[in-house]
């Protein structure tokens, strides 16, 4: 890895060298690049890179090539346009038309090189369709069309009151890249990306250094969707090199929206969300289910413990217990029903308590979720042991 300042008349230079590397992807919601890494089929999360390309005065000018808009791991040759069993069939989070939400990346610790990142959302359903189908692998050219309509769909820092929305110290007024629409790192000569949080290293998953969140609020436009993406771009300033990943969302109450067309071998309905032109009353609360499957032996507790005083905040002594009313040697199930507020975004995992207090954690990264918003009051998320 090369620890180096690049200054603005060698910056060309680091364009080119693809072996300097930075590292980051969308983690909440979850991204399918998280979600490919939680079922071990992507051995570096952080590592779907589109290089060697100018990312860095101008942020829109990179062709994404195969990279698309959901981005492309050349490590483990996995393309994240095209669903798969563990991603892409069905939103992992639920939102509302003009809803203020959390939003997260992980940055790398040695792979930290600044610059400027953005969330956006492409409201040509016919277009994001293709990226929902089942077996199928949208061409560089839809690729392309689709980043074109991300980029148009880009979710403005300036539309969340109160945020701080500066220019990248590390452009010029009049480059392409003055500009406080998208979010920005600090000074690279500073904390760059991972002092947006000034978060511990630790704070989420990353297999090469260990990686800092990243963490800002989005403001959903005015759109329905039963099934959407939501795309986050990263334009590192010291190397040529842009981070691409998506997430599999819901999008209720909007206007002038286009339907999601149901396709074969999808989920496309959410129990949480509502079509365009309905009405209900928004459930404050919602009863989530956890059904998790994993063998234990006598004496064993398995406990749901995470980032959120319901699940007592990383405590295991606080932790809520799951039920084995339903577990069998064939099916064994552990199951817990919480009461969220609605939006609440948060990290859990499982645990096995022993009978002596002994804890056993299962393996990284953190799991995530977002409490639906809707109409319905009841979620479930079912899972297993890892």
């Amino acid at each position: 890895m090369l620890n180096i300042k690049i200054s603005a008349g060698l910056l060309a230079i680091s364009m080119v060298v693809s072996s300097v590397q930075g590292h980051g992807y969308l983690t909440i919601p979850s991204s399918r690049t998280r979600l490919g890494a939680e079922a071990g089929l992507d051995s570096c999360p952080e590592c779907s890179i589109l290089e060697p390309v100018s990312s860095w005065p101008n942020l829109t000018a990179a062709p994404v090539g195969r990279s698309g808009p959901c981005g492309y791991n050349a490590r483990v040759s996995i393309d994240y346009n095209q669903p798969s069993t563990n991603w892409g069939k069905a939103p992992v989070a639920s939102y509302s038309a003009g809803q203020v939400v959390d939003v997260q990346w992980c940055v790398d610790h040695n792979g930290d090189h600044g610059g400027m990142f953005s969330y956006r959302i492409c409201q040509d359903q016919a277009l994001v369709d293709k990226f929902l189908t089942p077996g199928y692998l949208p061409t560089d050219a839809e690729k392309q069309a689709a980043e074109n309509c991300f980029e148009a769909g880009t979710l403005p820092c300036t539309d969340v009151s109160g945020q701080n929305c500066n220019y990248s110290p590390d452009c010029s007024q009049g480059q392409a890249c003055w500009r406080n629409d998208w979010f920005t790192c600090n000074a690279f000569s500073g904390s760059k990306c991972q002092g947006v949080d000034n978060s511990a290293l630790g704070s989420c998953f990353t297999t090469i250094a260990g990686g800092y969140t990243v963490s800002k609020k989005i403001k959903i436009p005015n759109y329905t969707s039963g099934h959407t993406l939501l795309s986050f771009k990263w334009n590192s300033f010291q190397t040529g090199q842009i981070y691409l990943s998506c997430a599999d969302i819901a999008i209720s109450g909007g206007t002038g929206a286009s339907p999601t067309t149901t396709k074969s071998g999808t989920a496309t309905t959410l129990s949480t969300s509502t079509t365009a032109g309905s009405t209900c009353t928004p459930a404050p609360t919602v009863a989530v289910t956890f059904n998790e499957l994993v063998t234990t032996s006598y004496g064993q507790t398995v406990k749901i413990v995470g980032s959120i005083s319901q699940l007592g905040s990383w405590n295991t002594a606080s932790a809520p217990a799951l039920s084995a009313s339903k577990y069998t040697s064939s099916n064994p199930l552990w199951t817990y029903t919480a009461n969220l507020p609605a939006g609440t975004a948060f990290q859990y995992k499982f645990v096995k308590v022993a009978a002596d207090g002994t804890v056993v954690w299962e393996s990284d990264p953190n799991r995530s979720y977002t409490v639906p918003q809707g109409c319905d009051a009841a979620a479930t998320v079912s899972t297993s042991w890892r």
